[in-house]
């Protein structure tokens, strides 16, 4: 070999060296923005979600201050003091002057509240030093974001979804009419945390993770019943299907443990010496003589709605009634645009519950909240629109709800 060619090589050797060397450089900053832009799409449902609510929060500390009361009071009222008593000293320590509907208050008063939400609560107190009301509202908070991110999932998994349905769908929920509960030291965040992933492991067909999901939201709220039902449906037919059987059983032995075994423990407290099955009736019948609530097959609901488009005038209550139309008219919509049948059975399954109970009727929207379902919908729909229409609507539902919200609260005051 030459000297020249030698000399050609090490020279274009060196310019390899060289180039590859600016190339890198070159690609360190465009592989920081591609890493900053993926943690920004990570982030976003959290980001969204907490936006539209801290909007929530802002309205509501503005509406307390002209209507003489606190954003703290009103963050905490109604249900909120139980399950706050509940926290700080069990069952059995819960302050003397919470009282049921009637006035009244005996042993058995606290067990109408679930205790997974107040146990959380004092969990993390124990683990912070937090106030009891501060750990409300993260949990509260958190929960809700874990939410978010189940729910961008969902609109990812559902026929027809995409990033840009889950994105729509995180707001809509955030923005739902009574969304203000989901700031508050209620138990509707958690709940729809569990019922979420119970949901977007049922479609991922992940069994035992959806029934331990379920068994959590059953420690929660009694409208677990709703997820056990999409759950159960789900593995029958999956079992029928498939023939495959013990994953999915074993998920659907898992699911009632929380919801079941939280009435049983009730039902021992309050008839130690009775069957199980009227043990199971025992929350419900406590239910009934504290606040009067029972399922009727909707008749007071009826009853509530040609009252207040007949002679009530009321704006919040025919709002109310429009919204379970609306509710109903959606779950119309699911059926026809055939909506995966968990989705469906579990949205139904609160609509029912909802409708079917005739306890105090002006909450009728904030137990609407947990039907998510019923808003992919509209996520769907909306999907299809341009950006800057997506945006207006998003954002005019977010301020709807903030004022509706703020408004139930401080003025109405009984829509909690």
């Amino acid at each position: 070999m030459s000297s020249t060619s030698v000399t050609d090589l090490t020279g274009a050797a060196g310019a390899g060296r060289d180039g590859n060397s600016g190339g890198a450089h070159h690609r360190q900053p465009d592989e920081r923005r591609d890493g900053l832009r993926r943690a920004g799409f990570f982030l976003l449902p959290a980001i969204l979600f907490l936006a539209v609510r801290q909007l929530g929060v802002l309205v509501l500390s503005v509406l307390s201050g002209v209507n003489n009361t606190t954003t703290h009071d009103s963050l905490t009222a109604w249900d909120g003091q139980w399950f706050l008593g509940i926290a700080q000293g069990g069952y059995a320590g819960v302050p003397p002057g919470l009282v049921d509907a009637f006035g009244r208050r005996s042993f058995e008063t606290p067990l109408a509240f679930f205790p997974g939400y107040p146990t959380a609560v004092r969990w993390l107190t124990e683990l912070t030093g937090l106030a009891l009301p501060t750990a409300a509202f993260l949990l509260s908070g958190f929960f809700g974001v874990v939410t978010a991110y189940a729910l961008m999932k969902l609109g990812r998994m559902i026929r027809g979804g995409s990033d840009r349905v889950g994105y729509i769908l995180v707001v809509l929920f955030a923005a739902s009419p009574m969304g203000v509960v989901l700031s508050m030291a209620y138990s509707e965040s958690m709940f729809c945390a569990a019922a979420a992933w119970a949901l977007v492991f049922v479609l991922d067909r992940q069994w035992l993770a959806a029934g331990a999901c379920t068994a959590v939201a059953g420690l929660v709220r009694p409208t677990a019943a709703a997820v056990l039902l999409a759950v159960g449906v789900a593995v029958l037919l999956h079992v029928v299907r498939k023939r495959e059987v013990w994953h999915p059983l074993a998920g659907l032995l898992v699911a009632p443990v929380g919801l079941v075994g939280y009435l049983t423990w009730v039902g021992v407290q309050l008839r130690p010496h009775a069957g199980w099955f009227d043990q199971l009736q025992a929350w419900t019948d406590l239910q009934r003589r504290g606040w009067d609530s029972r399922f009727d097959w909707g008749q007071a609901t009826v009853t509530f709605a040609g009252k207040a488009l007949g002679r009530s005038g009321n704006v919040l209550e025919i709002a109310t009634i429009a919204i379970l139309v609306a509710a109903l008219v959606l779950v119309v919509i699911a059926i026809k645009q055939r909506l995966e049948l968990p989705l469906v059975l579990y949205g139904v399954g609160v609509l029912l519950m909802d409708l079917g109970s005739n306890g105090l009727m002006n909450s009728k929207a904030r137990l609407l909240v947990p039907a998510f379902t019923l808003l992919i919908p509209l996520a769907l729909a909306l999907a299809k629109r341009r950006t800057s229409t997506v945006v207006l609507t998003l954002c005019a539902a977010a301020v709807a709800s903030a004022w509706f919200g703020a408004y139930s609260l401080t003025i109405w005051q009984y829509a909690i």
